[in-house]
């Protein structure tokens, strides 16, 4: 049976919060980049109104990426709107210091809006008035709006002025986009239409559990499937794998079982088949692709034995896998292909070497550019797609533009009414600004929008230990996350439902969000918010409040960028969506060269790369291997990941009862063999060691795993934290963190209680906001 919509709630159940619009709302999911069609009705007449119960009813809708379909996640989401410890008022933490000058910091308690913003605005004038522009940092999040994410990088640039603003998405996308920005000159995660897969015959999935993590796209496999062309490789045989077919029985596809952190020797190995088997399409590279001889002499050196000395994947599945795409390419009369990356490649110190050879491969078979074949990367959070264009990333102003571009800095300059001259250059990618948190000659206050970071980075202890040393750590968000319960000031701000705003799915369509239900009295928008601290700052560029407002002006500021929003309104979109139009994917130009509205652009690459020369680049990569591999005190590799019920770093999941109960904490996977060989039997507690602390959590024996891999989920904090043991070494080229892969001791963990895990934190959030 597909993992597709399958409810914690039944679909005619109510699920109901404040107030609800009087009639339905059709919105989108508030989880991952598929944003799932659904829409959103008053449950008053359904459910006593008990203020507990959530006051909208959730109900799938037809939409192309969900088909009607939503997972647990979805079905469950309006719970979060009466989630028992929302935060609904502001919090500050006094500090005291003694005749030592040993500052003591009190615990959070209720304020007003008026002494919260007093408070911030206070310290970041004295702050930056002491240490400098960049002593204040900002952290944004994927799962922010394109109006709130296009805000804050402008509250940075322009009321701020620090260069030192990244995201979380840095986390995610940053391999992915930094290797689609080398190759073809532009980032968007699927460039082409996600409902395209449905006609192909053969499909490379690599380092992505969409069964689990997305479970209604699912159902765009379906076709490849049934023609046997599905190829999903991860070291588990994880939910998606098993689409591949029954370990007896009939096969629907392949699943390659790598050696974790070797998926890029996998690649290299495929694309040396095909060119020495003649199965590239020579002359679609001689037409649209650059530095072909310098890949194709690269590859010469990794013939499939020799891979399969490193990878571990047999020679002969490795050559009947690169015989599968190429019988499936339009130059051998196919149906079509696709290579698909996700996290589970990306995230390595080789992360984008990997999407640059996984493109390669796309590219010696002719993929990229043309209609029913390509090469995608398969964004993650919410917003990750828009959120990576407008202005958060360290790197970057609106419309996907360079900031150390002075065209780019005149552009976005006029539209904000500021001197490009004080536009702040590029900043520090995510990891090293946490890295850099308190220490000398660095950022001393950081606020915090849209991310947990105490959960979602790696090395986590270490970061904890940085927010520790700001004199200021501000976190806008809207339940008591492990962040925000370290903070000094928290500001409760609007979700999902209660508000009105855009964002970008994982093929580039942008699409609404609508709000159907009232916020709390005391709950603001981020939009209010930047603009009040604008005020209180002594800024006297406009923020305006109204998102359709916002929106106007980023479409203004992305004209003439890679990503460009400029022939997009609030008001075209809803007219778009009413009339049953086919949705609007950019780059959407305010008009065609004829005047008429411009149609969006479902396919990129068409015609032409957006390189100089229209050709896409293709560059040569070799395998290094993971930055903490095994060793005699670490001799099993961890690997990190997702469960079908929780979200990111779980501070939503976490607060559904229905997801809690079936996934209630961490666990080990490990296969029994590994199990057998330590002394640890299933359930028993397990104590993970690497290099940079211990997490403990009980066993779960599974022969879907290699037995020199162990699997941990990343949802959760305190002892069960995964990624207080992650490495936070980084990819060279992106920045991206190696969350994937990494050394560890397993042992039994005798005498203590293996939980579910729940941080003491955690346990503290209802009493702080009571």
């Amino acid at each position: 049976m597909e993992p597709v919509a399958r409810p914690a709630h039944a679909p005619g159940d109510a699920v109901r919060t404040g107030r609800a619009a009087p009639s339905g709302r059709d919105t989108h999911c508030p989880y991952c980049a598929l944003q799932c069609g659904m829409t959103l009705t008053p449950a008053q007449d359904r459910v006593p109104d008990d203020g507990a119960s959530p006051p909208v009813v959730v109900a799938p809708r037809e939409f192309p990426t969900n088909k009607g379909g939503l997972c647990q996640k979805g079905w469950t989401s309006a719970s979060l709107l009466t989630a028992s410890d929302r935060l609904t008022v502001p919090l500050v933490r006094d500090r005291t210091v003694d005749a030592g000058g040993v500052v003591t910091r009190g615990e959070l308690r209720p304020a007003t809006w008026d002494e919260a913003l007093g408070r911030v605005a206070a310290s970041i004038t004295a702050i930056q008035a002491e240490s400098g522009r960049d002593a204040v940092a900002v952290f944004g999040g994927g799962g922010l709006t394109n109006e709130k994410a296009y805000a804050l990088g402008k509250l940075a640039r322009t009321v701020l002025r620090t260069a030192n603003i990244d995201y979380n998405g840095r986390f995610c996308m940053a391999s992915a986009a930094a290797g689609a920005n080398r190759a073809f000159g532009a980032d968007r995660g699927l460039p082409f239409p996600l409902a395209d897969l449905a006609g192909a015959g053969a499909v490379l999935l690599l380092g992505s559990n969409l069964a689990e993590t997305m479970p209604p796209s699912v159902q765009h496999l379906a076709g490849v499937r049934e023609r046997g062309g599905l190829v999903v490789v991860d070291p588990r045989r994880s939910a998606t794998a098993a689409l591949t077919g029954p370990r007896e029985g009939p096969p629907q596809g392949v699943h390659l079982q790598p050696v974790p952190g070797t998926d890029l020797v996998v690649l290299l190995a495929l694309l040396h088949v095909v060119w020495a088997e003649g199965l590239a399409d020579d002359e679609y590279l001689a037409a649209r692709a650059s530095g072909v001889e310098d890949v194709r002499r690269a590859v010469a050196a990794w013939w499939p034995e020799r891979a399969e000395t490193v990878c571990g994947v047999p020679a002969d599945d490795l050559r009947r896998v690169a015989r599968l795409l190429a019988a499936a390419s339009p130059a051998r009369g196919g149906r079509g292909a696709y290579v698909l990356t996700g996290r589970g490649v990306e995230q390595s110190t080789q992360g984008t070497a990997t999407v640059t050879a996984a493109i390669n491969l796309a590219l010696a078979l002719g993929l990229p550019g043309r209609t029913g074949s390509g090469y995608g990367a398969i964004t993650g959070q919410g917003n990750g797609q828009g959120g990576r264009e407008h202005g958060q990333k360290a790197d970057q102003l609106p419309g996907y533009r360079k900031i150390d571009d002075p065209a780019a800095r005149a552009h976005v300059a006029a539209v904000w009414g500021v001197d490009p001259a004080s536009l702040p250059g590029p900043g520090r990618p995510a990891v090293e600004l946490l890295r850099s948190l308190g220490t000398p000659g660095r950022p001393r206050a950081l606020l915090v929008h849209g991310s947990n970071v105490l959960v979602s980075a790696p090395d986590a202890t270490r970061v904890a230990e940085r927010l520790d040393a700001l004199d200021l750590l501000v976190v806008c968000d809207l339940v008591p996350s492990e962040t925000a319960l370290r903070a000094d000031v928290v500001l409760p701000v609007t979700q999902w439902a209660e508000e009105e705003g855009t964002m970008t799915s994982l093929e580039g369509r942008v699409i609404r969000r609508r709000q159907a239900v009232t916020p709390p009295a005391d709950v603001r928008s981020e939009l209010w918010v930047f603009a009040e601290l604008a005020r209180r700052l002594g800024s006297t560029v406009p923020f305006p409040l109204d998102p359709a407002e916002v929106f106007d002006e980023l479409a203004r500021a992305s004209a003439g960028g890679v990503a460009d929003y400029s022939g997009l309104s609030h008001a075209r979109l809803d007219a778009d969506e009413a009339a049953g139009g086919p949705g609007l994917y950019w780059p959407v130009p305010s008009t065609r060269p004829g005047g008429e509205a411009h149609p969006g652009t479902p396919r990129l690459f068409l015609d032409r790369f957006h390189t100089p020369d229209g050709r896409a680049r293709m560059v040569a990569v070799d395998h290094v291997g993971p930055s903490d591999d095994l060793r005699p005190d670490a001799p099993v590799y961890l690997v990190t990941g997702r469960v079908l019920q929780h979200y990111q770093s779980g501070a939503q999941t976490r607060r559904v009862a229905d997801l809690d109960r079936i996934v209630p904490g961490p666990f080990v996977e490990m296969h029994p063999i590994l199990g057998f060989r330590l002394g640890i039997r299933d359930g028993d507690p397990v104590r993970l060691t690497s290099a940079r602390g211990d997490v403990r959590a009980p066993a779960r024996w599974s022969d879907d795993i290699r037995a020199d891999t162990v699997f941990m989920p990343f949802h959760w904090s305190g002892a069960g934290s995964v990624n207080r043991i992650t490495t936070d070494a980084t990819d060279p080229v992106s920045g991206m963190p190696e969350f994937k892969v990494c050394a560890v001791a397993v042992e039994p963990d005798t005498g203590v209680d293996a939980g579910p895990f729940v941080d003491r934190m955690s346990e503290r959030s209802e009493e702080v906001v009571a």
